[in-house]
């Protein structure tokens, strides 16, 4: 497991989980994950312009709620970043997502053992 950040996280001290931290410049973090992400690889993020770019590299790229972005939904959930945008930026739309509940762990757990599976099922 990588995490990857623009500056030091805590993380769980286990010789299979590493921190990355990359400068501080605008997306730093983003980059890194694109230059570096393969088809192998599981990217789990809420950003969903990062998701997109993950995607083109041929990951797999899963919410933090348990929401799997594919090429089918990528195009959609972008869009409706841009009118969420729009939205606040007009003063429609406040506030943030709902709060992360069990529910929210459970699917995005069963997404994340979906993914891995697929991902070991593939041809070598």
């Amino acid at each position: 497991v990588l995490l990857v950040s623009n500056a030091w996280l805590r993380a769980p001290n286990e010789e299979w989980v590493q921190v990355v931290v990359v400068g501080a410049e605008l997306d730093a973090a983003d980059a890194w994950i694109v230059e570096h992400v393969t088809e192998d690889d599981i990217v789990v993020t809420a950003d969903i312009p990062l998701a997109a770019l993950c995607l083109e590299k041929g990951s797999s790229v899963l919410g933090p709620r348990g929401r799997p972005f594919t090429e089918d939904s990528i195009g959609g959930a972008l869009a409706t970043r841009e009118l969420m945008s729009q939205l606040r930026e007009m003063g429609e739309v406040t506030g943030g997502p709902p709060a992360f509940e069990k529910r929210d762990r459970s699917q995005f757990l069963q997404a994340l053992d979906q993914m891995v599976h697929a991902i070991r099922k593939r041809p070598r």
